[in-house]
């Protein structure tokens, strides 16, 4: 047992020190980023190499129903082959007995990716960047709610109570008397971390009644969005510690801000680690430029990525914190591609479009793409926009059978994430679409039931 213990990451180690470890949580993140896997004793984890879990988990819709995706053999539910990357082995402090988490990548019989695995999307896109000389930087920003325990769906969900016996108030963005409500899963939320090994940036009270956002520092992407994957589950778990509930839905509540996840994007020399954004003089660079142009560009074909579900798009409403459009602007948060303040090494470019409820690691590789694709092909961007963003008019697709429509016909993105992916994607978004399609609202039965 301590010989592979041993090589465990710094913080993993220091959680079991002087204890026995008694399980392993074998992971991976299917579709729509939930983990799937298995929990095995540690004393066979440490005999194993791999595991098995059949491909089916890739064709599954988020209700547990199933797209249509196998190929032309059939839905046979063919075994992969899950291999450990133990660099991201982890706590799982908030379980009974001393369990580590290991995210494991997906292999085919042959030894090669499965190319509809989120976490190999992201590299491949990765992959891309580096054979044209680049690093990508990403920092994302991740915002949820804390909200009452919800048992019954046909039940609006409601603000969960604060420390004073409150509902927490809206429209308290940056208080600290807001984030003190919510003081002791804020403290598990940070135990966990720590004892995961995560450094957060901060966290602050957004809009939202209840809404919180967590900044993360700024990395590679695939660990960043090891992080958010696994910040998702830590969140969750330290909430249900006290008897609310956080969710990560694009729009929980009527009326209310959405949850973003910000995604912050500068790209590195491999050699020099100079930030190509950056000219000699400090100046903007056509990198920069060109990054801009491409997300412009090639966004709206994603946004069935970046906005995965059909609630996704009720979070794009003008004046409620979220983009209606694809303007660039330096330090604007109306438009939807945003330049921060900073100095010039630390030059980035911020996509304000994915919702929380994406798959971190098919956003970052979305948006990812799109930069890339601006930056291959020297795609300029539209003028700087001056003014409020959302005076302008919307140029993103509104619903998810627009976004796939568009998606579809976007085969220069699919040759960055993968055409199989693509297929695959869209297949078992589609189902998910039909299966929304047959449901009926209380709207419908309110308004139509007895005046048409």
């Amino acid at each position: 047992m301590a010989d592979w213990t041993d090589t465990l990451p710094e913080a993993a180690q220091a959680y079991l020190e002087g204890r026995r470890l008694d399980e392993v949580e074998c992971i991976i993140a299917d579709l729509p980023g939930i983990a799937r896997g298995k929990a095995v004793p540690a004393s066979k984890f440490a005999r194993q190499q791999h595991f098995h879990l059949p491909d089916s988990i890739f064709f599954q819709t988020i209700t547990g129903d199933w797209g249509e995706a196998a190929g032309d053999e059939g839905f046979i539910e063919r075994d992969m082959i899950l291999k450990p990357d133990m660099s991201t082995a982890t706590a799982a402090p908030w379980t009974g007995d001393w369990t580590l988490q290991v995210i494991h990548d997906a292999y085919n019989r042959d030894g090669k990716p499965i190319p509809f695995a989120p976490r190999n999307v992201l590299k491949r896109v990765v992959d891309l960047y580096r054979k044209h000389g680049m690093n990508p930087v990403v920092a994302p920003e991740m915002e949820f709610f804390l909200v009452a325990r919800n048992l019954d769906p046909a039940k609006a969900i409601e603000p969960m109570m604060g420390r004073s016996g409150r509902p927490a108030a809206a429209r308290q963005a940056y208080s600290m008397t807001a984030v003190d409500e919510f003081g002791p899963v804020i403290d598990d939320i940070y135990d966990f971390a720590e004892a995961q090994g995560f450094e957060i940036d901060g966290i602050t009270q957004e809009g939202g009644a209840g809404q919180l956002e967590i900044n993360l520092r700024h990395g590679d992407p695939v660990k960043l969005a090891d992080e958010v994957f696994y910040f998702k589950r830590l969140i969750r778990e330290a909430a249900l510690k006290h008897n609310c509930f956080a969710t990560f839905m694009a729009k929980p509540i009527e009326d209310e801000p959405g949850s973003s996840m910000h995604v912050h994007h500068s790209i590195l020399d491999p050699e020099t680690g100079r930030n190509l954004f950056v000219g000699p003089q400090g100046g903007e660079t056509d990198a920069f430029f060109h990054f801009i142009g491409g997300l412009q560009k090639h966004l709206p074909d994603a946004v069935a990525v970046l906005a995965p579900y059909v609630n996704s798009y009720r979070r794009y409403v003008k004046d409620h914190a979220a983009p209606i459009n694809l303007a660039w602007a330096r330090d604007n948060r109306t438009t939807g591609i945003r330049v921060p303040l900073s100095p010039p090494e630390a030059r980035r470019v911020e996509n304000r479009m994915a919702g929380m409820d994406c798959n971190p690691y098919l956003g970052i590789a979305a948006s990812l793409a799109c930069g890339l694709l601006g930056m291959m092909n020297e795609t300029r961007p539209d003028a700087q926009f001056k003014g409020d963003a959302y005076e302008g008019e919307p140029d993103i697709p509104r619903v998810l059978g627009e976004a796939l429509d568009m998606f579809d016909e976007a085969t220069d993105l699919h040759d960055i994430l993968g055409p199989e992916f693509a297929r695959v994607y869209s297949i078992v978004k589609r189902a998910e679409y039909e299966e929304f399609l047959q449901v009926i609202s209380p709207w419908e039965r309110e308004h139509l039931l007895m005046n048409v």
